[in-house]
């Protein structure tokens, strides 16, 4: 009898389990099917528009120009991202050998475009590292818009890659002992009123446990925050 209850307890299971399998397997399809799609049409317009940037001469033209090209650049990182997550849940090897300063340069490109009024320096030393670079790229995005985020007056970051450690440091509001214990929570913000550290620094961790970076905070009430990642050599 307790084999019987056992066998239709597997069976009922099964039944429950594989037409969510199934499901699974039919969104992945579609994400790949959309990706692939997607790479056409982001392809023509990066294309086009190099084409047309080198044919206009007037001001006006080429600032339109450019707004439509920081507007597919943005694209491109979404369909990165994509690419990123069908990978990961995959069990793709994301893995690969990059420069990490030239990375970082990117990056910060990028994010100038987000925060303008803020003034970026970078001090960096040519560094090959073999990691996740997408996941890597996130992780600077995040350290970086939580010190814009948390700098109140002075809008500087810094940042210094050197010896295989790279480090980004704000100058704003800083956080006690008490509040560095909590700022991987997921859900932790220390201040209502603005969009907590939450989910972003709790994915930096994540990332960096996994993927053998090490990671360290030093901070102070009014001093600013320095955040270190700390690289493997290859």
């Amino acid at each position: 009898m307790l084999c019987f209850i056992i066998l239709s307890a597997v069976m009922i299971s099964k039944l429950a389990v594989d037409p969510l399998e199934e499901h699974i397997k039919n969104l992945r399809n579609l994400s790949k099917e959309t990706l692939h799609e997607l790479n056409l049409p982001i392809t023509t317009i990066t294309t086009n528009l190099q084409m047309l940037e080198k044919g206009i001469k007037d001001s006006k033209e080429l600032k339109r120009i450019q707004r439509i090209k920081k507007a597919s650049d943005m694209l491109q990182e979404r369909y990165n991202e994509l690419d990123y997550m069908i990978k990961t849940q995959t069990s793709q090897d994301v893995k690969e050998s990059f420069s990490l300063d030239k990375l970082v340069d990117d990056r910060v490109e990028f994010l100038k475009h987000i925060y303008p009024d803020v003034k970026f320096t970078i001090n960096s030393e040519k560094t090959t590292i073999f990691n996740d670079r997408i996941g890597l790229s996130k992780v600077i995005d995040n350290i970086i818009d939580n010190g814009v985020k948390y700098s109140t007056n002075k809008k500087i970051i810094d940042i210094e890659l050197k010896n295989y450690e790279l480090r980004i440091v704000d100058y704003g509001k800083g956080m006690d002992e008490v509040e560095i214990l909590h700022i991987f929570d997921r859900y932790y913000q220390n201040n209502s009123n603005m969009k907590g550290f939450g989910i972003g620094l709790n994915m930096v961790k994540r990332f960096c446990d996994t993927n053998n970076v090490e990671l360290s905070f030093k901070s102070s009430p009014n001093n600013g925050t320095e955040v270190k990642l700390k690289f493997k050599e290859i």
